[in-house]
């Protein structure tokens, strides 16, 4: 894939990370086109930190890297997927995802 299409409309894109067993969303991040290069190049997730304003290898720290099995696009070609293989949690919480806690539950569908 052509990388400057990835990045025409914003130099950071959202990047949704899911579980390639499980198909559970483990987090979203942000992504720059150096970091996508880097995932590309290692094997593992890489991603732009908007806070601390630097490109970061989940895992670095914990150890609990995100294994990259396939690389998605949407439609606009503005947002990835990623499928991994999560060598543990996922949230800095050390919960497994960083989705964990519900603003609303609506049981009528079941």
């Amino acid at each position: 894939m052509n990388l400057d299409l990835l990045f025409q409309k914003s130099e950071l894109i959202p990047v949704i990370i899911q579980d390639v067993d499980t198909k559970e969303v483990l987090m979203l991040g942000f992504t720059n086109r150096r970091a996508v290069e880097l995932t590309l190049e290692t094997g593992t997730a890489w991603f732009w930190s908007r806070s601390r304003k630097k490109l970061w290898n989940k895992g670095e720290t914990s150890g609990h890297f995100l294994h990259i099995r396939k690389i998605m696009t949407d439609c606009d070609t503005d947002t990835l997927l990623y499928f991994c293989r999560p060598d543990g949690p996922t949230c800095h919480t050390g919960a497994r995802s960083c989705f964990f806690q519900t603003i609303k539950e609506d049981n009528r569908c079941e």
